[in-house]
């Protein structure tokens, strides 16, 4: 039998869906969905919805969109819900008056071990450090971002060749699990809550400069920033002053040369490497600014390189 707590969700992409739905489908009492307003996109600018609002409206649950979270009309709609407990997954910050209303607390969903990679971030600067193990906590929010007490956490691997997205599914499915766990604990009253303990890391935003590949870094580090990137927001380089080149999957070859780092070497057909300090990065999956996404074989068919051309 499933909880009957009256609950309240906030969430906007993929990533929150994935509770949403596994909660819908358990049979929890969701009284109210907080989402993200509508966002232009595309050469229209025609307004896309957000995929848990989507969902939402597929399932006929009541669905808030506001621009402004400390509202005087949005407060009182969501204190008309009457939510006993708040669950929150990838949405953003909550001022005090929304994430201190319900009885039983708000809680989030993080997808990382806290305190390790707090922010907005964490599933890619996992990668990008080259983390051996990953996973999702949930805590009770407080007033600074991913400092609450902890609930429950679950641990999984990151296997040698996972990327961004790769970890990004994973740990949807692992943490859609935990919030509908967290939930049945908080609605017996047997869950308890613990401070962080260890050294808090952080992971900050990422923007379109801090994709930017500089090609004197060493092999490894190059390597798994391409890895920590793909497929979204996806590192890149410049190819000329007017071209630039997104590099989704790469492989790497350890080895000493002379080469100037960023040097192009390539067959022309099927090989396409760069030299790094320590090696060669293998770029396997590309995207020249202007052309669709493709392997590396099927770029060299329409794209070829000067002599000696150095990315930068």
């Amino acid at each position: 039998m499933k909880s009957n707590l009256r609950i309240v969700f906030m969430g906007t992409p993929d990533f929150a869906t994935a509770s949403l739905r596994r909660m819908v489908n358990l049979g929890y009492h969701i009284v109210g969905v907080v989402t993200a307003p509508d966002k232009p996109s595309g050469r229209g600018q025609k307004l896309n919805m957000s995929s848990v609002k989507k969902y939402a409206l597929d399932n006929n649950l009541t669905v808030f969109q506001p621009k402004n979270l400390k509202n005087s009309t949005f407060i009182e709609n969501l204190k008309s819900l009457n939510a006993d407990i708040q669950v929150v997954v990838a949405f953003r910050k909550l001022p005090q008056i929304i994430w201190d209303m319900p009885p039983k607390g708000t809680f989030n969903l993080h997808a990382s071990l806290l305190p390790k990679y707090r922010g907005a971030a964490p599933i890619n600067w996992a990668i990008i450090k080259d983390e051996k193990e990953s996973g999702v906590t949930t805590f009770f929010i407080e007033e600074d971002i991913d400092t609450g007490t902890i609930i429950l956490q679950k641990r999984i691997p990151i296997e040698p060749n996972d990327n961004a997205g790769d970890l990004h599914d994973k740990l949807m499915v692992l943490g859609s699990h935990l919030v509908c766990e967290t939930i049945d604990l908080i609605a017996t009253n047997t869950h308890t809550s613990k401070e962080q303990k260890g050294q808090a890391t952080f992971a900050p935003k990422i923007f379109k400069t801090d994709c930017q590949i500089n090609w004197s870094d060493d092999l490894k580090t190059i390597h798994q920033k391409i890895k920590g990137l793909s497929p979204y927001p996806t590192a890149w380089t410049h190819i000329t002053h007017e071209k630039t080149l997104k590099i989704f999957e790469s492989s790497i070859e350890k080895t000493n040369h002379n080469e100037a780092f960023g040097t192009v070497l390539t067959d022309g057909k099927n090989e396409l490497k760069i030299a790094v300090n320590n090696g060669f990065i293998h770029l396997l999956e590309v995207q020249l600014s202007g052309k669709k996404r493709m392997k590396t074989t099927d770029f060299l068919h329409g794209f070829s390189f000067e002599e000696k051309t150095i990315l930068f």
